[in-house]
């Protein structure tokens, strides 16, 4: 946590973050002004959007503070260049990037079609590159700034019922990890956060489709708040870790890479065991 002689760790500073009407990144943008940063949230839904930086105006500890709204699909590079073309030229260049933009189509792979899994990749994948391309000239011309991008504990391991969305969130883990290492001489740091379940209005969606087989699987893990997330990438940010690890996924993490064979074990165990209480065979 934030250590009590640095209050305002932010103060100053400007975050640009797409997907920051809702969920985890709407409590990042919270948890960014109170700790005196300005932020500029992306999103498509203007409503939603002016509800959400009500919501943060509040949080603000300082009258420069500013929360400012574009209302833009993030993978669309044509609309919204322009549009934090704009917001550069009247703010400057940003400090940071947080990436949240993502959604999950979960399914049965057979009910799956091609358009399911070009659609998850078009949000999940290019709704955070496009924002970092637009962005990044800035950056490298500074010589600074941060990056994060958002994966999943389904970005290093899997689970059935999420067919379209886990490629997606592997390619995210490799996008940072790129980015990582070619940056490094223009001092930009680069993060990704790896959450695991979290109560959000896009966990809730997903669980009206959600195999029941899934479900079940899903059970034997806990959920994560949003806050909850939040803090810890705050804190990691703050730190400059590259894998931000809230909750379980330090484990899981952790154990995946010491001992894949064995948690491919332990996840085809539950899916039998799900698949038996749910009368279908396997």
């Amino acid at each position: 946590m934030v250590e009590e002689n640095n209050l305002n760790p932010f103060k100053g500073k400007v975050a640009i973050i797409p997907g920051g009407s809702k969920g985890m990144g709407k409590a990042t943008a919270r948890h960014f002004v109170e700790l005196g940063g300005s932020v500029c949230i992306i999103a498509r839904n203007l409503e939603i959007l002016k509800q959400a930086a009500q919501e943060i105006e509040s949080k603000k500890t300082d009258e420069s503070q500013f929360i400012e709204i574009i209302s833009c699909d993030a993978t669309d590079m044509d609309k919204l260049k322009p549009l934090l073309t704009d917001f550069i030229n009247k703010h400057g260049t940003p400090d940071y990037l947080f990436n949240f933009v993502g959604f999950a189509i979960v399914q049965y792979l057979e009910k799956l079609t091609l358009e399911d899994f070009k659609r998850n990749m078009d949000v999940n994948y290019y709704g955070q590159l496009v924002p970092t391309l637009i962005i990044l000239p800035y950056f490298m011309e500074a010589k600074k700034g941060y990056i994060s991008f958002t994966s999943s504990v389904l970005g290093f391991m899997a689970i059935m019922g999420y067919s379209t969305y886990v490629p997606s969130k592997f390619a995210i883990v490799g996008l940072a990890e790129i980015l990582r290492h070619e940056l490094l001489p223009y001092n930009i740091k680069v993060s990704i956060l790896f959450p695991t379940d979290t109560d959000t209005p896009g966990f809730a969606e997903e669980n009206k489709l959600k195999p029941q087989e899934c479900k079940i699987i899903s059970e034997s893990g806990t959920i994560m708040t949003a806050d909850e997330v939040a803090e810890v990438f705050i804190d990691g940010v703050l730190n400059e870790i590259f894998e931000i690890l809230p909750g379980e996924a330090a484990l899981q993490i952790k154990d995946m890479r010491e001992n894949p064979a064995d948690i491919r074990g332990v996840l085809d165990s539950l899916y039998k065991r799900a698949r038996r209480k749910t009368k279908r065979k396997i």
